[in-house]
């Protein structure tokens, strides 16, 4: 008998997969959350800043992609060390940024960030690629972001 080697759709697997991403989301927003309307206020901001509304949408969107390709990866490959620094990272972020109110330390830690993402899409992409294209718009983000918080740092 020849075994079936694409594995199940496993519905409670998914669910836990993306409640893992959105979970990370929102422990990184309780450090986000009071600091948005008084701290985050108070910067100088560039012109390019987009709304504090696009913020939430679009994270749980990425939080949502980030989910889906950990469980496309998670059935094939258990292999997920570059992912779980990256989701630390993300959640470090937000520590440093809003809850430390220190957009330099936040900057250099995104860095790390960044590096980590990247090595996660490579390490995805050869196990599924649609796990590693599904990360792409969070890469993406990342970098706009990034950018956005070391302008941040400089004129703050």
């Amino acid at each position: 008998m020849i075994k079936n080697s694409k594995p199940k759709f496993n519905l409670i697997k998914l669910i836990f997969c993306v409640l893992i991403t959105e979970g990370a989301g929102i422990i990184g927003s309780i450090f986000t959350m009071p600091s948005v309307r008084t701290w985050y206020q108070t910067l100088i901001k560039p012109s390019f800043n987009p709304p504090s509304w696009v913020f939430g949408p679009v994270w749980t969107i990425l939080f949502l992609l980030m989910g889906i390709a950990l469980y496309l990866v998670w059935t094939k490959k258990n292999d997920l060390f570059w992912f779980w620094i990256q989701l630390f990272l993300n959640v470090l972020w937000s520590i440093f940024f809003f809850g430390l109110h220190s957009p330099l330390l936040a900057f250099y830690e995104i860095v790390f960030l960044w590096i980590a993402i990247i090595i996660t899409i490579v390490k995805f992409w050869s196990y599924n690629k649609t796990a590693g294209i599904l990360l792409i718009p969070y890469f993406l983000w990342v970098s706009f972001a990034s950018f956005l918080n070391l302008t941040i740092a400089q004129i703050n």
